[in-house]
């Protein structure tokens, strides 16, 4: 699993880091973004296995990351992660094509699982 690459796309900068040092020590290759054009941009260049992307971030929000994911990259996974979570961003979110939709705070071994899931998905890249 070493060579699987997440991108970590959330406006809590502590939160972000913290999470994407986890999922290193436990073998996963991940990048922290705070911006989501920035991640638009490196989901051009980088190509990631899969996207953890919050819900709520100030300009560009994770389910219009995921709204245009979905236009550039149909097979990329895009897992929404919210911490202010509401019914209707999860049933909008899956609509547009996420993977799954889960609420902060969550174990690191469940996202893992998620993870895993999410790469192994038949529309995955």
């Amino acid at each position: 699993m070493s060579e699987l690459k997440v991108l970590l796309v959330d406006d809590e900068i502590e939160f972000a880091g913290t999470l994407a040092e986890r999922l290193r020590l436990r073998g996963l290759n991940a990048s922290v973004t705070t911006d989501g054009q920035d991640a638009l941009r490196i989901a051009r260049e980088e190509t990631p296995n899969v996207m953890v992307v919050d819900v709520m971030m100030p300009g560009i929000s994770g389910l219009d990351v995921l709204r245009q994911i979905r236009e550039n990259f149909p097979q990329l996974p895009v897992i929404l992660l919210t911490g202010k979570g509401s019914t209707r961003d999860g049933i909008e979110g899956m609509r547009l094509g996420a993977f799954d939709y889960l609420v902060k705070p969550i174990s690191i071994d469940d996202l893992i699982e998620k993870i895993r899931e999410a790469t192994k998905a038949p529309n995955s890249a």
